[in-house]
């Protein structure tokens, strides 16, 4: 499967309780950072959920 990077684009702070905590169960906790996940489903769903806030390239 192919990997994504994910990388935090726009900060957290106002935003709603589940989307905060999407993106911290996507390892992401600052502003910037950059983390390499598998492509999947639920991946690819919690990502649907925040895009807004995230970059996402395919590695």
């Amino acid at each position: 499967m192919a990997k994504l990077k994910i990388t935090l684009k726009k900060s957290l702070i106002g935003r709603k309780k589940d989307h905060i905590a999407t993106v911290n169960a996507l390892g992401l906790k600052k502003i910037g950072k950059v983390v390499e996940h598998e492509d999947n489903p639920q991946i690819k769903g919690m990502i649907k959920k925040v895009s807004y806030l995230l970059e996402v390239e395919e590695v």
